[in-house]
């Protein structure tokens, strides 16, 4: 099976004409829009036998990531499935609010919204701009030649094309490809909760939510909250666990069970105590393992490149998972529409990206550290809201600066 041929709507200095990229996520199909951008046809490879539909609690997009998302067109589909959140609330566990961000006046505000509900709005529009997608493949093995990659499927088939880019999540199969000493996802300590509580006026009194407000709140628990459009409170919480749990056995316990744990640990807590006690078992959301990608030492190898989570995914507690991912791609579209050969774009492409990824996630580690109990911190020493979001919402790719003259500046600020 090969992948199509055709051009963009640009040229890139390379002469790469075809690309494969593996993964249909977030990452996925933003690559394949902005290399079609740079003149490269590009096909998506998704393992599941779908579009993703009902996989994944909420998410949030901030000003940088729908900034990213403009350059390939597809920011207005995305506003369109989002809430937006302007303000954010930082308290501690008594109730006790001791910083305030309302944005930045001249910068959209963060969307929020469910990851699934992301995942297919841009595949819809990748799909809508002539971007193919083929389901059911998950690759388990790929081959370079001095021409070209060729991708093995678990099922047998394989195809091949100039460049092959991993955009294939934290358990990147790519990322082990290009290389088998490549380290694994880090476990944060936490196992992660979601939920929906129901609004009535008793919890409205206790909380006293402002609209398009998020709250985040420390203390020996962790929890975020915010009202949906729909009037429900929906929230997002941890339950410290030293010992990493897989999906599958966090599936075995009734939800119930979880409950009564989280609400046991929040007891006291404002306003953890107050939220479950209005949520019930049927609407709480098992997310997971809280995980980060730590310093990964090959971003690529010949013709394989990795974006995305794949190669550093922060943990949701830095609020830019997903405006990261989509970042990284639109640089990587950039870099291989302007330099001479895939190995210079690739090598520019991580000397961009690399610092500002990593400090984000050394960050986000920080503060998992609190919210697994494993600092002597009860909320985490954050600087002025201003200072704190400033290097990240405010943070541009030029589309139509060339690379070359990004590079004699400040790489990654």
């Amino acid at each position: 099976m090969n992948s199509n041929s055709g051009s963009g709507n640009g040229g890139n200095a390379a002469g790469i004409r075809t690309a494969l990229v593996i993964g249909g996520g977030v990452a996925g199909p933003v690559t394949a829009l902005a290399l079609r951008r740079a003149g490269i046809a590009a096909t998506v490879y998704e393992a599941y036998p779908t579009a993703a539909d009902g996989i994944g609690a909420w998410l949030g997009l901030a000003p940088n990531g729908l900034a990213a998302l403009a350059t390939v067109g597809a920011d207005a589909a995305v506003r369109a499935i989002g809430a937006p959140m302007p303000g954010s609330v930082m308290a501690d566990g008594a109730g006790n609010h001791f910083a305030r961000f309302d944005g930045f006046p001249e910068l959209p505000p963060t969307m929020a919204m469910p990851r699934d509900r992301l995942f297919r709005a841009l595949t819809d529009h990748a799909a809508a701009e002539g971007v193919p997608f083929v389901y059911g493949k998950r690759l388990v093995d790929a081959e370079e030649t001095a021409d070209g990659v060729t991708a093995r499927f678990a099922d047998g088939s394989t195809s091949t094309a100039d460049l092959l880019i991993g955009a294939d999540g934290i358990r990147s199969t790519v990322r082990t490809v290009i290389d088998p000493q490549a380290p694994a996802p880090e476990y944060g300590g936490v196992l992660s909760f979601g939920g929906y509580a129901a609004m009535d006026r008793g919890l409205e009194a206790e909380l006293k939510p402002e609209p398009g407000a998020m709250y985040f709140t420390f203390g020996r628990a962790f929890m975020g909250y915010w009202q949906g459009p729909d009037g429900q409170l929906i929230w997002f919480a941890g339950l410290p666990a030293d010992t990493p749990s897989s999906q599958a056995e966090l599936a075995r316990v009734p939800a119930a069970e979880w409950l009564g744990k989280l609400r046991e640990l929040y007891a006291g807590h404002v306003p953890g105590e107050h939220v479950l006690r209005h949520t019930a078992p049927d609407a709480l959301m098992v997310v997971g393992q809280m995980e980060r990608m730590p310093s990964v030492p090959h971003w690529h190898r010949g013709r394989m490149v990795l974006v995305g989570d794949s190669v550093h995914a922060p943990s949701s507690s830095s609020g830019q998972g997903a405006s990261l991912a989509i970042e990284s791609a639109v640089e990587l579209g950039r870099c291989l529409r302007d330099l001479p050969s895939h190995g210079e774009a690739f090598a520019a492409y991580e000397a961009l990206r690399r610092p500002r990824v990593e400090a984000i996630g050394l960050n986000a580690a920080a503060v998992n550290e609190v919210k697994a109990g494993k600092s002597t911190l009860t909320r985490p020493s954050f600087p002025a809201p201003e200072e704190m979001f400033r290097p990240l919402h405010f943070h541009r790719i030029d589309w139509a600066q060339s690379v070359q003259e990004t590079l004699r500046g400040p790489a990654g600020a």
